[in-house]
This record gives C-alpha cells, structure tokens and sequence, in this order.
C-alpha cells in the first residue's frame, strides 16, 4: 500500500515522504496513530505541504546544529508545575512542557518532536532530557521541576 507520512517514523522515513509498506502495517498501525495517511492523487498538494512545514522546522546543517547545541548548553531550564505535598506531579511532564521551557528560559526555539524524555517525569526534582538536533547532534540537558 502507498501511504504519505506525515510525522517521522524511526526505520521508514520522514514527513512528506512516499512510502511502499505492508497492507496491514498501514491499516493497523500507521494510519489510526496518525502517522500517515492513504495516498491518492489529491494527495500530492498534502505532500508539498507537509514538506514545505517539515524544511522550515528542520535543523539543515551539522554547523547549524552545533550553533544550537552551543545556545541550549547555556540554558538553565526550570518548570514549574502543579504537584502534591510529597512532591508527586498531577499528570505528568510533556516534551511539549520542555520545549516551552527551554523558549521561555531564553534559549532557541525546540520542536517539540525533537524532545525524548528517557521515561515519565512525574515527580518534583532534577531530570535528563535528551535533544536530538540532528541525526549526528544530540544534547542532554538538566530540566529542574518545581512544584507551583
């Protein structure tokens, strides 16, 4: 089945790309997550548009994702959030949280796509995130969660 993408999948591709895969990865997995979508003729206006998003969120250049690296190394991010007396959060933390911390703190702008957190922050503490810039550049860094 040709399917478009329209979020990164780890192995296959990325948004905006033409992909051949099995009938039932596509229909079982893919397409319910939102992960692509069926192709069709009308959908090439979908790809140019996906592609055009993708180009001006992407990270071009290792130089340009060093320059990156080097801004998100000098930012102390620091989120607050609601929590309860023993320091247990309600909900937990997003890379979407992050992203807008590490913006909010003064350093670059982060796709919230490009945030990996190891597991679950839903405690009140120090944590390690981990930015992946570009396929050779990754950054940890030091979130610090208090309770509002």
């Amino acid at each position: 089945m040709k399917i478009i993408l329209t979020n990164e999948v780890s192995g296959l591709g990325a948004a905006g790309d033409v992909v051949d895969v099995k009938d039932g990865y596509a229909r079982n997995y893919l397409v319910p997550r939102g992960f692509a979508l069926r192709w069709t003729k009308g959908g090439e206006k979908d790809v140019e548009q996906i592609r055009r998003a993708r180009r001006i969120r992407e990270i071009h250049t290792l130089e340009q994702a060093n320059e990156v690296k080097g801004k998100l190394e000098n930012v102390k991010i620091k989120l607050s959030t609601r929590a309860g007396d023993t320091g247990r959060l309600f909900g937990s933390v997003t890379p979407a949280d992050v992203a807008s911390a590490i913006q909010a703190a003064g350093g670059p702008s982060v796709d919230k796509r490009r945030v990996a957190l190891v597991a679950p922050i839903k405690t009140v503490g120090a944590h390690q995130v981990t930015i992946s810039l570009h396929p050779e550049v990754s950054v940890r860094l030091d979130l610090e969660v208090v309770g509002a």
